[in-house]
């Protein structure tokens, strides 16, 4: 990778920033820690004994909602750039999130795995945007990151939790280059994963992505649930118009009837948006969620 499409690939990614056309979407009190709503356990990890991704290491996060009673299986969400979803102060706080929805009932008892991207060397690295393996684990539209997820990570986390198999009990997530790659991992495994959320995705030709759109078109619809969100002044370089191709992603879907929702604003390319609709937008993807069965 040239140093140029290196940096390139780092703005792509840094969904951290807030720009002025973001300031209309603010957090709501869904968003927030609530008198009398249990508050789950955030517990840290390292994982870096990837046989798909060798030389690999990354940190992640699991999310253990107080209502787990480690007798039934909990249902799955896992995260794509972890960092940006689990903090406390940040752009989504999810772990407020669900905490609120699991005790309301809009979702499931649900474990969440917060991946950040895995880098290679032993060089530390300012900010997990900035791995050295990000793009090729995301933005690459193989069944790799799938089988990393699938068969790695799954496995790890189920020698100390009871997970689900069921794949509409499972739903997997991600902003940016990590949208596209929560689509690919559904994509590629809908046997396992049927509920995917993107967040300003980047359906774009970082690595030939901007094909989904004709794929979805000339593909049986397979059975997923799918929700986008996109700002129409998100990102426009060499690699593609985000907001267009979010667009295109939106008609192809509708036109082969799939059960999907998108979200478009005026926001940048920043989590502030998708953060702000997150409660909502998860009520949406894990509705009616106690009626359906493998």
């Amino acid at each position: 990778m040239t140093r140029l499409l290196a940096v390139a690939l780092f703005l792509v990614g840094f969904a951290t920033c807030t720009l002025a056309d973001d300031s209309e979407y603010q957090l709501g009190p869904d968003s927030t820690r609530k008198e009398g709503v249990p508050k789950g356990e955030v517990i840290q990890r390292v994982y870096a004994d990837s046989k798909i991704f060798p030389g690999t290491s990354r940190d992640y996060y699991l999310y253990v909602p107080a209502q787990y009673d480690g007798q039934s299986p909990a249902a799955v969400m896992v995260f794509q750039d972890g960092h940006a979803y689990v903090g406390e102060q940040g752009q989504f706080r999810a772990p407020a999130v669900m905490d609120n929805l699991i005790a309301e009932g809009a979702m499931p008892v649900t474990i969440g795995i917060f991946l950040n991207p895995g880098h290679k060397g032993e060089s530390k690295i300012e900010s997990p945007w900035r791995s050295n393996n990000r793009s090729f684990e995301y933005d690459t539209l193989s069944a790799d990151y799938a089988t990393f997820v699938i068969d790695e990570i799954l496995p790890t986390v189920a020698q100390e939790y009871k997970l689900t198999d069921d794949p509409n009990l499972r739903a997997i997530c991600g902003i940016s280059s990590g949208g596209i790659c929560a689509f690919t991992v559904a994509w590629q495994r809908p046997d396992q994963f049927r509920k995917v959320m993107s967040h300003v995705g980047s359906f774009t030709n970082i690595r030939g992505g901007n094909v989904y759109p004709a794929l979805i078109r000339k593909t049986d619809p397979k059975p997923l649930r799918i929700f986008l969100q996109d700002g129409e002044n998100d990102v426009d370089n060499e690699h593609g118009n985000w907001w267009l191709s979010n667009l295109q992603m939106d008609k192809a879907l509708a036109y082969k009837k799939y059960d999907y929702k998108f979200v478009g604003g005026s926001g940048q390319h920043s989590g502030v948006h998708g953060g702000a609709i997150l409660p909502d937008s998860l009520r949406w993807l894990w509705r009616g969620w106690d009626q359906q069965q493998n």
